[in-house]
């Protein structure tokens, strides 16, 4: 089992920047990939990025430039550095990770980007 835990999300304003955080824990050594998801109420949840256990990131295009996707294997924590947010950014995010044959996801951490 492969417990996660997000942080780090909050109220910002347009064009200001947030970190977060996704720690994993339990039996962690069998992770490859690390995933963040966003979701908004009605919507389907969208992949917003990925990191593979060699360090290869993709984004999805509304993100790519703005968002950085990285991990510490050392301290078992996935991040996401988001910079210049704008409104359409506003969502709960969740962290996934791929483990053992199957995805195991956090709980989510909500972010508003509002004025």
């Amino acid at each position: 089992q492969v417990q996660l835990v997000e942080s780090g999300g909050g109220l910002v304003q347009p064009g200001e920047s947030l970190r977060l955080s996704c720690a994993a824990s339990g039996s962690i050594n069998n992770i490859s990939l690390m995933r963040w998801y966003r979701q908004t109420p009605g919507k389907e949840r969208e992949l917003v990025a990925t990191i593979t256990s060699s360090g290869s990131t993709t984004y999805a295009d509304s993100v790519r430039g703005r968002f950085t996707i990285s991990r510490d294997n050392a301290k078992s924590t996935m991040y996401l550095q988001m910079n210049s947010l704008k409104p359409e950014d506003t969502a709960a995010y969740y962290c996934s990770v791929r483990a053992y044959g199957r995805n195991y996801w956090g709980r989510g951490t909500q972010v508003t980007v509002s004025s």
